[in-house]
């Protein structure tokens, strides 16, 4: 375990966090998409956030917001003490920066085709610069090991390689400058079924062994139950429902995370189908009050006009729903 932060005080503390995009031609009434609404949530040290929801919920918008791949429209991100929203988050994210990194969902464009795989591995490295040619190598070295591939394939290119040992080797490059918080973005979703558990298998040591901490975007519920230590349920880019990951699965409180849970595939029934019907509003034109009212079998006339505050409805489990809020 990495003794550079306080096991008590979150690596990430995120606080009404919005990313707005404006979209449409200049001068034809341009709109703006909200694509993150008003999230909150903190990540401790050695634990992983699942971050589960629909495409286009707003789930890589907040894991690229939280690296600096995107700058926040509103609201407050504190990593490791340093405040990165605001006129002085540039200077304070270049602080830390090198304590973050993110693994993104499709290995073979994450690298250059061109490069080797020891310049592709030591890429951060380079960029901070200091080391020595000898250092470099052995570093390069020790990574392909701790993922578990040959140092023996340090010369060789990207196309060599499967798709798993691919995204071993991204997995490499963000642990090059001994990170404590990792974004994985869909990092198991273009592997088949006996790569993820491989790669998941993978992330989980690496987690014990480093005492890493993970914000794991994906949209596959078994997948991100396999992880987890906690988990946020995104729709229409807000936080439905936050809990841990045991009292999520075996008692959901927000309607769309019954439904979510029900269409889960099972060897007994098949493929179900959520109970919602519809699809995910515009987020240009938003509902006016809860954004799932429109679908919801359980919505009443309050859900029409007024929006439902996260809240805790048990210890360490909050939903924003008005079902639960004494309505």
């Amino acid at each position: 375990m990495k003794d550079t932060t306080d096991p008590a005080v979150p690596i990430i503390r995120v606080r009404n966090l919005r990313r707005d995009f404006k979209v449409g031609a200049r001068g034809r009434g341009r709109g703006v998409l909200r694509a993150v609404n008003d999230a909150s949530f903190d990540v401790m040290p050695g634990e992983t956030l699942g971050v589960v929801g629909e495409s286009g919920s707003g789930k890589s918008t907040i894991g690229r917001m939280l690296v600096g791949l995107l700058p926040a429209s509103g609201g407050e991100i504190e990593l490791f003490g340093e405040t990165i929203t605001g006129p002085l988050g540039k200077r304070a994210l270049a602080r830390v920066r090198h304590r973050l990194q993110f693994v993104f969902q499709d290995p073979h464009a994450a690298m250059n085709p061109r490069m080797r795989i020891s310049d592709i591995i030591a890429e951060p490295i380079d960029i901070q610069g200091g080391w020595s040619r000898k250092a470099r190598a052995d570093r390069v070295s020790e990574l392909l090991d701790l993922v578990g591939l040959s140092a023996q394939f340090a010369d060789r290119f990207p196309h060599e390689f499967s798709g798993g040992q691919r995204q071993r080797i991204v997995i490499a490059r963000a642990l090059a400058l001994d990170p404590d918080f990792i974004v994985c973005d869909e990092a198991v979703a273009a592997l088949d079924v006996s790569m993820q558990a491989q790669v998941i298998n993978l992330l989980m040591d690496l987690q014990d062994r480093l005492g890493l901490s993970y914000l794991f975007i994906a949209h596959d519920l078994a997948v991100v139950r396999a992880v987890s230590t906690r988990i946020a349920v995104l729709y229409a880019g807000e936080i439905v429902e936050l809990s841990g990951k045991s009292a999520l699965y075996e008692d959901p409180r927000h309607p769309y995370t019954q439904a979510l849970l029900a269409a889960i595939p099972r060897p007994e029934v098949g493929v179900r189908k959520p109970p919602i019907r519809g699809e995910v509003p515009s987020m240009l034109n938003r509902p006016a009050g809860c954004a799932l009212c429109p679908r919801c079998p359980s919505a009443f006339d309050r859900c029409k006009t007024e929006a439902p505050a996260l809240r805790e409805v048990a210890p360490g489990h909050s939903v924003a729903c008005h079902l639960y809020d004494g309505a």
